[in-house]
């Protein structure tokens, strides 16, 4: 399995077993899930900020978590491409670092 796709799995699964064991956990679980559904922004817009917000504070796990949620959505590798460019705008050299991460983990989900 690819390396970015075995990522993602293993997110899920640890997210699960942590608010398995912690539910107040689940309460922020389902306000993501609010803020990201659609409304005056599409989930594919919604998920692609969350990946450029992602790289620019250099959280790897939102990067895989969000790359694939984008791809999901309909994003393909030009949306990609953009939201890394704005990313590094504002995170600079360490989020230039991360959207190697950013762009790696949507080519996988893109293929």
């Amino acid at each position: 399995m690819a390396e970015m796709k075995k990522k993602i799995e293993e997110l899920r699964s640890q997210l699960q077993n942590l608010v398995g064991k912690a539910p107040e956990l689940g309460e922020f679980t389902k306000y993501v899930h609010t803020a990201e559904s659609p409304k005056k922004l599409d989930t594919k817009t919604k998920e692609l900020i969350s990946l450029g917000i992602a790289i620019a504070v250099r959280c790897e796990p939102c990067i895989v978590w969000h790359a694939e949620a984008a791809v999901k959505a309909g994003a393909d590798e030009q949306d990609i491409l953009d939201t890394i460019k704005v990313a590094v705008c504002m995170g600079g050299g360490p989020a230039l670092m991360y959207a190697l991460k950013a762009y790696q983990a949507a080519l996988e989900f893109l293929a």
